[in-house]
C-alpha cells in the first residue's frame, strides 16, 4: 500500500522535472519579470493583433505546414513597460525561418537582434536556430539591447541547421520590399499567390517555394520560384500545370493567364501582371544560379615532343642496360668470392650441383670434376669408347657383320 504514494510521487517529479527541461523563455531576463505558459497549442501562441490578411485559421495551417512542434507564452513587466513574448519551436530551421517571413509585417525592417530579425514599433521577429520569438510591446526600438539578451537565453535551446537560400534568386529590381515569403506547403501558397496552384506545384515531392511582389508596369505582379528535387520533376510539374491552368497561351479562357518556365530544377511562374510583356521581363530576371562542373580528372601537364620521347627512350635503355650489368657483375663476384672462401659447401654441393645437364651422353656430372684437380687425369677418348652406348653399337655392327 505504501508503494502508491511513492510512485505517484516519482511520476510527478519526472514530470516536472521534464517541463522545466522543454521551457524555452526564461523566468527573467534584464530587469523583465513574468510568466510563462509552456506547451500551448498552435491556436493559442498565435498572437491576435498580427498583420491584416493573416488569420488565426490561415496561420493554423501555415504552422502544420512549416513544421510546429511546440509553443510559449510569456508575460513580462519591468515598471509600468509590458511583453508579450511568443516562442514558436518548429521541427527545424527552415521551417522557423519560412514562420518568420509569414508572419512578418510589411512595415517591420531588419534589426541588430539577430541574423534573421525584423522590428517594428510594436512588434519584433527574431529567428534563432529552429527558434521563432515574436515580441510584442510598445516602442521595442529601443529595447535592442534587452531583447539581445531574451534572444541569447532563448537561444540556448535552439537546434542548428541549414536555413534555406532560394530567396536569393528573387530579383532585386521594382521588388516590393517585405513581400516575399518562404513557403512549403499549398495552403500557405494559396494565402499569398493569386492562383490557387498549391497542390499542383509538387511540395508532395519535396518542393520549396519562393513568392514575393514586384512593382510591374501600372500594377503589380507576384512571382513565384518553386524549387524541386530534380530537372525532370521539375520538367514533369511544369507540364501538369500547363494542363490544369493557362500556362503560355496553354489553355485560353480557362482563368487567369500564368507565364512560366523552367531553370534547371526551378519553375518560374508570374501572375497579375499587366501584359505578356511586362510578364516576360520579370521572368527574364531571373536566372538560374545552378552551374554544371565537370569533376572527371583532366591532364595538366603538356605531350613531350618526339625529340624528347626518343632520348629519353635512349637514355632509359642505357640506364637498363648499366643496372643489368652492374647486377650481373655483383652477383658473379659474390658467388666466386664464396666458392673460394666455402669451397662445396653453399654453391655446387655434391648434392646439388647447379649445372644444367643436356642428356648428350650418359656420364654423370659430378661437382668434383670441376674443383678436385689432385688425381690422375682421365683420357676422354678412352671413357667415351668405354661407354655402354658405344660398347653396345659394336656388338651390333659385329652382328651385322657376321
Amino acid at each position: 500500500m505504501r508503494r502508491t504514494p511513492i510512485l505517484l510521487t516519482a511520476v510527478l517529479l519526472l514530470a516536472g522535472l521534464a517541463a522545466a527541461a522543454q521551457q524555452l523563455l526564461p523566468a527573467s531576463f534584464s530587469g523583465w519579470k513574468g510568466t510563462v505558459q509552456p506547451g500551448l497549442s498552435p491556436a493559442a501562441v498565435i498572437s491576435s493583433d498580427h498583420q491584416a490578411g493573416v488569420t488565426v485559421n490561415g496561420a493554423s495551417a501555415a504552422l502544420q505546414e512549416y513544421g510546429f512542434v511546440a509553443g510559449e507564452n510569456g508575460a513580462y513587466k519591468k515598471g509600468p513597460e509590458a511583453l508579450q513574448v511568443d516562442v514558436y519551436r518548429m521541427k527545424d530551421p527552415s521551417g522557423a525561418y519560412g514562420l518568420l517571413t509569414y508572419l512578418r509585417a510589411p512595415d517591420m525592417t531588419h534589426a541588430n537582434l539577430a541574423t534573421h530579425s525584423f522590428v517594428s514599433s510594436g512588434e519584433a521577429l527574431i529567428l534563432t536556430g529552429n527558434l521563432l520569438i515574436d515580441v510584442h510591446g510598445k516602442e521595442l526600438q529601443r529595447q535592442t539591447a534587452d531583447l539581445k539578451t531574451l534572444a541569447r537565453d532563448v537561444g540556448a535551446h535552439a537546434e542548428g541547421g541549414a536555413l534555406p537560400s532560394l530567396w536569393e534568386e528573387l530579383p532585386g529590381q521594382k521588388l516590393v520590399p517585405g513581400s516575399d515569403r518562404y513557403v512549403l506547403g499549398p495552403q500557405t501558397l494559396d494565402q499569398f499567390f493569386p492562383v490557387a496552384v498549391g497542390n499542383s506545384v509538387g511540395f508532395n515531392s519535396g518542393a520549396e517555394a519562393e513568392v514575393a511582389q514586384y512593382r510591374s508596369g501600372t500594377g503589380q505582379a507576384t512571382l513565384l520560384l518553386v524549387d524541386l528535387p530534380t530537372p525532370q520533376i521539375a520538367n514533369h510539374t511544369l507540364s501538369q500545370l500547363a494542363g490544369q491552368y493557362d500556362v503560355n497561351g496553354s489553355k485560353p479562357g480557362s482563368g487567369a493567364p500564368l507565364y512560366a518556365k523552367r531553370l534547371m530544377t526551378t519553375i518560374v511562374i508570374v501572375a497579375g501582371a499587366p501584359s505578356s510583356a511586362d510578364a516576360t521581363k520579370l521572368l527574364n530576371q531571373v536566372q538560374s544560379s545552378e552551374v554544371l562542373t565537370w569533376n572527371q580528372p583532366v591532364l595538366k601537364g603538356k605531350q613531350a615532343d618526339i625529340g624528347t620521347i626518343v632520348v629519353g627512350t635512349i637514355v632509359g635503355t642505357g640506364a637498363i642496360c648499366a643496372f643489368s650489368l652492374v647486377a650481373g657483375l655483383a652477383f658473379g663476384g659474390i658467388r666466386l668470392a664464396v666458392k673460394r672462401a666455402m669451397p662445396g659447401k653453399i654453391f655446387d654441393t655434391q648434392k646439388q650441383l647447379q649445372v644444367l645437364q643436356l642428356g648428350l651422353s650418359s656420364k654423370p656430372i659430378s661437382a668434383e670434376d670441376f674443383y678436385d684437380r689432385s688425381g690422375p687425369r682421365i683420357k676422354m677418348s678412352e671413357v667415351e669408347r668405354n661407354l655402354p652406348d658405344r660398347v653396345a653399337l659394336r656388338l651390333f655392327r659385329g652382328k651385322e657383320k657376321s
